[in-house]
């Protein structure tokens, strides 16, 4: 029994140490990739990754996990996950992350076998544990998300006072590019550099909203295309659009102070079983482990488990009001 608590202990030590060597190299590239972008920014260089014109790099017949994952319709919706979180991950990197984290679930489920048995609890460890890149992906996108969707009334702003000033629209995009910092300013000049390789602006602006999938981006390039057609002062169209983004960060803001007291709720009722569960087995290490040795007992803490998750799930569903 000592010999495999100590294994199982070796195992575990081994499988966090290289997640966190991968971890160092992912920063350490990340870091190199942003070093090389600003060095490539600043020489008038097109950044890799950013122009959609050379974007289909991959083989018109995938192999080995690729092939896999596009049997799986997995592919496409990690590869624009990452790219909407400004990653330079792939899928297949992302999909060996996830099966790398699921491996200390899986011994972990063996060794404290919660649940109905050590399978299920294992099962239950892994896709908890495997989620995890992918929530961090998630998690990346969402912030990336909202510092664009920040930047977004200034670069507006910036646009019309360029063309009041007698700017074209490319010429005031290449400044907005120059001036504007990442992430938006990123995306800028991708949009400046597609049309100045030749790309039409009707299909750069398209490229544009699809890298970013915002509101305020289709707005704007609605805006712009429905001016080109029919005419009309576009710096006067924008400085609105700026103006009526700001007063949706307004109404936003009020929205999420009325729903904090809902937010503050479902967290309480979230971490509160947890906490009383830690307490109750440092006070009383035995008072639960009779419930965990029982099959009944393991029914009722996975029903538990499950709703727990459907009640904080179904809160966030009430209290997340979109404006």
């Amino acid at each position: 029994m000592v010999a495999a608590i100590i294994l199982s202990f070796v195992v575990v030590f081994a499988l966090v140490l290289c997640a966190v060597s991968l971890g160092m190299k992912f920063f350490q590239a990340r870091r190199k990739s942003q070093v090389t972008g600003m060095l490539n920014t600043v020489a008038g260089e097109t950044q890799a990754g950013v122009s959609n014109l050379l974007r289909d790099a991959d083989p018109d017949k995938p192999t080995g996990v690729k092939a896999v994952l596009a049997k799986l319709q997995f592919s496409h919706h990690a590869e624009v996950k990452l790219a909407e979180a400004g990653m330079s991950w792939t899928a297949s990197r992302l999909t060996g992350a996830m099966a790398l984290m699921a491996l200390p679930g899986i011994v972990l489920g063996f060794m404290f076998p919660l649940l109905m048995n050590g399978a299920l609890t294992a099962l239950t460890l892994a896709a908890v544990f495997g989620c995890l890149p992918y929530l961090y992906v998630g998690h990346k996108r969402k912030k990336r998300l909202a510092a664009l969707e920040e930047q977004f009334p200034d670069a507006l702003d910036f646009l019309a006072r360029s063309m009041r000033a007698g700017h074209a629209f490319s010429i005031s995009l290449e400044m907005l590019g120059q001036e504007l910092e990442d992430p938006l300013g990123q995306e800028v000049r991708g949009l400046f550099n597609e049309q100045n390789l030749g790309a039409p602006m009707d299909t750069a602006l398209h490229n544009f909203a699809t890298r970013v999938p915002l509101v305020d981006a289709r707005f704007f390039t609605t805006s712009v295309l429905l001016q080109k057609q029919t005419g009309g002062n576009l710096s006067e169209i924008l400085s609105r659009l700026a103006y009526i983004i700001r007063e949706r960060f307004r109404l936003k803001g009020q929205v999420r102070a009325a729903s904090s007291h809902g937010r503050l709720t479902a967290t309480i009722l979230t971490i509160l079983p947890i906490a009383t569960m830690v307490c109750l087995l440092l006070v009383a290490p035995g008072y639960l482990q009779g419930m965990a040795a029982d099959s009944d007992g393991k029914k009722l803490i996975a029903g538990a488990i499950v709703a727990q998750a459907l009640g904080k799930f179904f809160i966030n569903r009430i209290v997340a009001i979109k404006v």
